[in-house]
């Protein structure tokens, strides 16, 4: 993964080309630093944490929200523009690559301890809680305004184990309890009936109402793997936070 680096621009590049980086490769970077930790090769910190501060420098608006893709010349490291291949527009925010971001920066802080990566993070999960109020889940993206899907389950497992993740970065209990009592109202609504597929028969998953790829028509109103394991995290999270508390 490191191997990824492209060191013009400071940052992982996709699949896609090598001018290319995603939001989403914000979770790989807790691969890379813990590499550099069992191995001592600080090249491997640097790497991740270069990705890290372009990713929150290019992909991050000043409002907390995420492009999903960002170009950049490969020979000059400019950044170019931004792109989408799973949201509504290339300016718009994917709810799912808002919850990488959310978790990925997280991640950054707790191998780092530093401020701009939980920074970061914050603003991250601060525009997410202010476009999906009151625990409830996500729409694939938020500026669509014809989304046939009203919901994207497994944005709102990632982010619920993110923002869990987060609160334990935080030890102030006043700046710690917004981000556990949204995420433990998410994990609620993650739990009933609605979306939890215990009472259907036959049923491929644990988490319903999640999409794969909105663009391309894959998984649409399924479950999908990242969902399940994030909800289940998201569980298990609660539960050892629920016992440490006083």
């Amino acid at each position: 993964m490191a191997a990824r680096l492209q060191t013009a621009g400071g940052y992982l590049s996709s699949w896609v080309d090598p001018g290319s980086t995603f939001i989403d490769i914000m979770m790989n970077v807790g691969i890379i630093f813990r590499a550099a930790a069992y191995s001592g090769d600080e090249s491997l910190r640097e790497a991740a944490l270069q990705h890290c501060r372009t990713s929150s420098r290019y992909l991050m608006g000043g409002d907390g929200s995420t492009a999903h893709e960002g170009w950049f010349d490969t020979d000059s490291g400019e950044f170019l523009r931004t792109a989408t291949h799973q949201g509504w527009r290339s300016d718009s925010t994917w709810a799912r690559g808002q919850a990488w971001a959310i978790y990925g920066f997280t991640t950054a802080y707790r191998h780092t301890g530093l401020a701009d990566m939980l920074d970061a993070a914050r603003r991250a999960a601060d525009y997410y809680i202010l476009h999906t109020p009151g625990g409830e889940i996500p729409p694939n993206d938020w500026a669509d305004p014809a989304s046939s899907e009203p919901w994207e389950a497994s944005a709102a497992a990632v982010a619920t184990a993110g923002m869990l993740h987060l609160q334990n970065c935080l030890p102030a209990v006043g700046e710690a309890a917004p981000y556990r009592t949204y995420a433990m109202k998410t994990l609620r609504t993650l739990s009933s009936t609605q979306f939890l597929a215990a009472d259907t028969p036959g049923w491929e998953g644990i988490i319903r109402h999640a999409t794969y790829h909105h663009r391309k028509g894959l998984g649409i109103d399924e479950s999908v793997m990242w969902g399940d394991y994030y909800f289940v995290e998201a569980l298990e999270l609660s539960s050892r936070t629920a016992a440490e508390q006083p």
